[in-house]
């Protein structure tokens, strides 16, 4: 694609992801996942099937699929969703162990990348792949 094409698109005006919405298949799983396990601050409740999270700056939704998500839940074992999480170097060890001491199962543990990056992987309750980082 060219630069001419691209500046003429209207989505050159987009300057900012405002909220990622992850579509919640097991409702009472999925809440107390991000609000018991991962701590994230509950920002706003809008309805039963739409809470906001303050994940940083940015803002993290769950809602209950509905008109424009008929689709099938991912199947067992692939990703349909991934999420980075951002943390210190630190960090990423302490998060392990936290997961660890709640019962979560990490896919990968703790890891230095050979491009930069302390990772670990695990999954929320709807099959969703979780990464937290750290630049090394």
């Amino acid at each position: 694609m060219t630069d001419t094409r691209r500046t003429k698109s209207a989505f050159n005006a987009v300057r900012a992801i405002d909220y990622t919405v992850i579509l919640a298949r097991d409702w009472h799983a999925m809440r107390n996942f991000y609000e018991e396990i991962l701590s994230f601050r509950l920002l706003r409740e809008l309805s039963p099937g739409w809470v906001e999270y303050q994940v940083g700056p940015n803002i993290l939704t769950l809602a209950r699929p509905q008109r424009l998500a008929s689709d099938q839940p991912t199947p067992p074992g692939s990703a349909s969703l991934q999420l980075a999480f951002k943390v210190g170097r630190d960090d990423v060890d302490r998060c392990a162990a936290e997961l660890t001491r709640k019962g979560i199962a990490l896919t990968e543990p703790p890891t230095d990348q050979p491009f930069g990056h302390r990772t670990l992987f695990f999954r929320d309750p709807d099959g969703n792949l979780l990464e937290v980082y750290a630049d090394i």
